[in-house]
């Protein structure tokens, strides 16, 4: 089984395909919406975005010989960041925008992207899993709007910051299509749409003519569309991040793990600390792995799949000629694009929550969710036949307890944090990138007063509470699902699913 290098850490299920010109073609690996989701997983939520990425050089040790131990970091610094993926990442390269005499360190378990940023679905979307209503209720309409707002801007300055630094990552802003393929679901659809315009949110209903011209699936009875979505390749966003950080002067440091964070530094497994005014985490599903944050959300995996290359033929019947991402308006979350290199890159939610939160690589592949994920494609556009599905692979993401993603710094201590992006993070995080670099240097604008800047979510429940809850909550939606396939009525389960997850 090879790790496609295209995407991150997905499981070849077939023979390798052809390599592409831009390298080898192989998929991806992880959620949250699902779109912008998964989750978590590679080319997807969330919540399957992306082209190939050149492989990486050639280790300078040889067969045989151990890897080098990785550089020590150092032990001092103006502001260190726990976590290598693009919450840390836009932090570091906003820090040094505002101000390029800071010393930034980016401490990185594993490597940069290993979590969700390197595995999601590759949708950078003004989704937002709080809406407009419940922020209006906790703040005001008027800060509500300025969010929608703002995440507008925010995939739009995606796209720009990639072209400023030169970072090909596929950056396409073609919108996002979610499909209405029963009663129920383009009664919610249309309910959505009614919705969205009191807040500006520009989604608009498209009848299934209009549909199914965008992309011909099955059983179609009309889609709403949001033109503010872009698709990229975010394995090749993190790395092409990751070398603009560094070069304007950022030490990021791999294969160091943090085993806990304290007013003033961070301490290092096996020893050691970095010392600093202004301590950032940055560590998303992860974060229950710290002392003291075991119940500040919980890491819920979205998985995907990807198929071979397709054909201009094969294209042509199934539509997506702007690069539109997709989902449908079912209760379980999935989501797709179609890749640089012209695959099908598909996932969503399904995967079980692990008793106290515990994340194992072998969580990442979910036999039977990768089946479902191949079943589900195929039923959604069944003109793809017998096409090859060549990869698979997965990854968790963090959920707050009231699915409200939040960032913040405290002055007093200097600590700072964001994230629980529940899937919606590959624009998200640059947000909270921009948002923690004035929390940090002290400029007080605009996205500072943002509804979510400070926001602190009760915890979850202790177990075994909490994994009968977010297993239960996941079995309602299936449920939901099934009831809604049966009678062609909303579900009411719906409203006892939306109890649950407290929003």
């Amino acid at each position: 089984m090879s790790i496609p290098l295209w995407w991150d850490q997905g499981e070849q299920e077939g023979p390798p395909a052809a390599s592409s010109a831009d390298g080898p073609s192989s998929p991806p690996p992880a959620p949250a919406h699902a779109k912008g989701e998964s989750a978590p997983p590679p080319p997807a939520p969330a919540h399957a975005k992306g082209e190939s990425a050149p492989p990486p050089p050639a280790p300078a040790h040889t067969k045989g010989e151990s890897a080098p131990p990785p550089p020590a970091p150092p032990t001092r610094a103006d502001v260190v960041i726990v976590g290598g993926g693009f919450t840390g990442l836009w932090t570091a390269h906003y820090l040094l925008l505002a101000d390029p005499g800071l010393d930034v360190v980016v401490l990185e378990a594993e490597h940069v992207g290993f979590g969700a940023s390197g595995r999601n679905g590759g949708w950078v979307s003004a989704l937002w899993p709080v809406g407009p209503e419940a922020l209006a209720r906790r703040r005001g309409a008027a800060a509500a709007r300025a969010m929608v707002a703002e995440l507008q801007h925010t995939v739009d300055e995606v796209g720009r910051a990639t072209e400023s630094a030169a970072i090909d990552c596929g950056f396409r802003k073609g919108g996002a299509i979610a499909l209405a393929r029963s009663s129920a679901q383009a009664i919610r659809a249309r309910s959505e749409v009614e919705h969205a315009e009191q807040w500006g949110l520009g989604t608009r209903w498209l009848d299934a003519a209009e549909a199914t011209e965008r992309l011909a699936a099955s059983r179609v009875e009309g889609a709403t569309f949001t033109p503010h979505c872009a698709r990229v390749q975010p394995r090749r966003l993190v790395d092409g991040l990751a070398a603009t950080v560094r070069s304007q002067g950022v030490q990021v440091v791999e294969g160091v793990r943090v085993r806990a964070i304290e007013p003033g530094r961070a301490l290092l497994e096996g020893g050691g600390q970095v010392a600093a005014k202004h301590v950032i985490r940055a560590t998303e599903a992860w974060t229950p792995t710290l002392p003291g944050q075991r119940r500040t959300v919980a890491p819920v995996y979205s998985l995907m799949v990807a198929t071979e290359p397709l054909t201009e033929a094969q294209w042509a019947r199934i539509g997506l000629a702007e690069r539109e991402v997709f989902s449908d308006h079912r209760h379980v979350i999935i989501y797709g694009q179609r890749t640089v290199d012209d695959r099908l890159a598909f996932g969503g939610r399904g995967a079980p929550y692990h008793f106290r939160s515990r994340i194992k690589p072998e969580f990442d592949h979910e036999a039977t969710v990768f089946a479902d994920l191949r079943a589900t494609l195929t039923d959604l556009l069944p003109q793809l036949g017998d096409v090859a599905f060549t990869h698979a692979w997965g990854g968790p993401l963090g959920i707050a307890r009231d699915w409200h993603p939040s960032v913040g710094h405290d002055p007093a201590t200097g600590l700072g944090w964001a994230g629980g992006y529940v899937g919606d993070g590959v624009a998200g995080t640059n947000l909270a990138g921009r948002t923690l670099a004035d929390l940090v240097t002290g400029r007080d604008s605009p996205i500072t007063q943002l509804p979510w800047v400070g926001h602190r979510s009760r915890r979850w429940e202790p177990e075994p509470a909490r994994w009968v809850g977010v297993n239960a909550g996941l079995r309602l939606a299936h449920a939901a699902d099934r009831e809604e396939a049966r009678t062609g009525r909303p579900a009411r389960i719906g409203t006892l699913l939306a109890a649950l997850t407290g929003h």
